[in-house]
């Protein structure tokens, strides 16, 4: 896994389509338990190189129930983004994450990681990459039918800042969804 995850850090793929140049941004160990697969890193992971480490990233360990201690031991949680460098800015938001990074590395880490028990997706990326034809036509129907998805993954909008509205729109997914998740979690993690 240390080769691997050395030559990941390595990556120059699609170096020719990012802003700020090449920083992919993960964490995986053999014995990762869950897998967070979420988007790619947003501008401040991309400086800091700690995945996660924004408010996106704050409100997800809430969801999850856990501490940055747990969080961040990839004994634990691996942290494997759809594209493991930021895309850079677009209209609305950040661009979409670069297409090159799931087929090219995400079986690799997952074939070294043994012990997992739970797969968590963040968002239509990682969930269309995914479920493929199971998911549905859109991210809320996705999100509503969760229980579909497990004891494989666990399926979750983005937490970013940007979802607000849809949060306070959707409020059976912080009453109904978030309590399950840490139940999931707290069971795997046990």
């Amino acid at each position: 896994m240390e080769e691997l995850l050395s030559e990941i850090k390595k990556c120059t793929i699609c170096i020719d389509k990012l802003e700020l140049g090449a920083n992919p941004v993960l964490a995986a160990h053999p014995k990762s338990r869950i897998a967070i697969i979420g988007q790619a890193p947003g501008s401040i992971v991309h400086k800091s190189g700690i995945p996660w480490d924004d408010k996106s990233g704050e409100r997800l360990r809430d969801w999850l129930a856990i501490d940055n201690s747990l969080f961040y031991n990839p004994e634990k949680i691996a942290l494997i983004p759809m594209g493991f460098c930021y895309p850079g800015k677009g209209k609305t938001g950040d661009l979409p994450p670069t297409p090159e990074c799931a087929p090219q590395w995400h079986n690799m880490l997952f074939n070294e990681m043994n012990d997992l028990k739970l797969v968590i997706l963040i968002g239509t990326y990682a969930q269309s990459y995914y479920l493929k034809e199971r998911r549905k036509k859109t991210l809320t129907e996705t999100v509503k039918n969760y229980a579909e998805y497990l004891p494989d993954f666990f399926v979750l909008p983005h937490p970013s800042p940007r979802n607000n509205i849809w949060i306070k729109k959707n409020q059976w997914f912080e009453k109904e969804l978030v309590p399950e998740l840490k139940r999931q979690v707290n069971k795997v993690l046990e």
